[in-house]
C-alpha cells in the first residue's frame, strides 16, 4: 500500500503533508503535489495533514489513475519537504470537481 495524492489537490496546494513526511517523499508540480509510491513508508501521517482531503490510501476503489499520475511526475518533479503558502485560490478551489480535466498542469514547481 501507499497513498497518493488526488484531484482536490489541483490549485490548492496545500502543503501541510510534506511538513510531517518522515521520509520525504513529496514532489511537486507547478498546481499539485505527488507521492513517490516507491519512497512512500505507508506511516499515513500525511493523510489527515491534507486540508483538502486530497490524500488517499491506495486501496481505495478507483484509484489507479492516481497512483499512476503520483508514480510517473515523482520521477522528473523536484523533491518539496518544507511547507509553503497554498495557491492564492486555493479556498475557492477546495472541493471543485473535475479539476484535473480542467487545470492540471505538467510543469514542475519549484521543490525546496
Amino acid at each position: 500500500m501507499t497513498y497518493v495524492v488526488t484531484d482536490n489537490c489541483i490549485k490548492c496546494k496545500y502543503t501541510d503533508c510534506v511538513e510531517v513526511c518522515p521520509v520525504d517523499c513529496f514532489y511537486e508540480g507547478e498546481n499539485f503535489l505527488v507521492i513517490h509510491p516507491d519512497e512512500c513508508i505507508d506511516c499515513g501521517v500525511c493523510e489527515p495533514e491534507c486540508p483538502a482531503e486530497a490524500i488517499k490510501p491506495d486501496t481505495e476503489p478507483g484509484l489507479d489513475k492516481w497512483l499512476k499520475l503520483n508514480a510517473d511526475f515523482s520521477e522528473s518533479w523536484p523533491n518539496i519537504t518544507i511547507k509553503k503558502e497554498p495557491l492564492p485560490e486555493a479556498e475557492e478551489m477546495d472541493g471543485v470537481e473535475n479539476k484535473f480535466e480542467k487545470y492540471f498542469s505538467e510543469k514542475p514547481g519549484a521543490g525546496d
